[in-house]
């Protein structure tokens, strides 16, 4: 018996090892915009925010001149938030947002492995040991870099109307506005559809990065619909 509990105890401690060594943020961190965006300070001093409401934030953090380095998802056990704020350090991300939400019951590792180890051994296996379960949770970070002030400000989408042989809107529906941008300014909404800027229609997101850059330092003309009303705004553009 003494021997049994010894070498679950030797497996546990092996196990914990191994985890230790491990961080699973990083380990399922999936880069975005090409993996090159980063804090624009040389050693940022990265803030760890714990929520639990992600489409929101996600806005709030685009709203406030953040965009999005990338993100980790995964489901284990218990997991420190720590690990996440150490891994947003790494690759210079000025802000991680943490969540996690219960997912089920597993059987931990160290019951399967104890249970292949009495296989090969005596054949015994404690109880107990049969009857442990670890809760399992949904684990998801987003990682954050500030930018400069934009040229507009907008975050914007194509919106494409279900069915493969319908044709997309006309224009780009703004998700978020930046705030103090020079489309905040101009008083563009969430959700509005931009049509114009200038003498360029938009029809799609880079044609909006077009616009912003042949205008840049001018005021312009930028031609919107609101709840289904058109109507004419003027934006100072930043310039670079």
């Amino acid at each position: 018996m003494i021997k049994k509990i010894l070498i679950l105890g030797l497996m546990a401690f092996t196990m914990q090892l191994a985890q230790a060594d491990e961080n699973p943020y990083e380990k399922n961190y999936k880069a975005q915009n090409n993996g090159d965006l980063q804090s624009l300070q040389a050693n940022p001093d990265t803030k760890m925010f714990v929520s639990n409401h992600k489409e929101d934030d996600n806005i709030s953090m685009l709203e406030n001149g953040y965009d999005m380095m990338g993100s980790s998802g995964f489901e284990a056990g218990d997991v420190s938030a720590d690990l996440a704020l150490q891994h947003a350090k790494s690759i210079k991300a000025d802000t991680v947002l943490v969540y996690s939400k219960y997912a089920s019951k597993k059987s931990s590792i160290s019951k399967i492995e104890a249970i292949k180890r009495a296989a090969k051994t005596t054949g015994e296996v404690d109880e107990s040991v049969l009857k442990q379960d670890e809760e399992q949770y949904k684990y998801y970070a987003s990682y954050w870099a500030k930018l400069p002030m934009p040229l507009l400000g907008v975050h914007v989408i194509k919106l494409k109307p279900a069915g493969e042989d319908t044709v997309p809107e006309d224009g780009l529906k703004v998700l978020a506005v930046i705030k103090d941008s020079p489309a905040a300014k101009a008083n563009l909404l969430r959700g509005d559809v931009l049509r114009k800027i200038g003498d360029v229609e938009l029809q799609k997101p880079e044609e909006l990065s077009v616009a912003a850059r042949q205008y840049q330092g001018k005021t312009v003309e930028i031609a919107y619909e609101r709840s289904g009303e058109a109507a004419i705004t003027k934006a100072t553009l930043n310039s670079r």
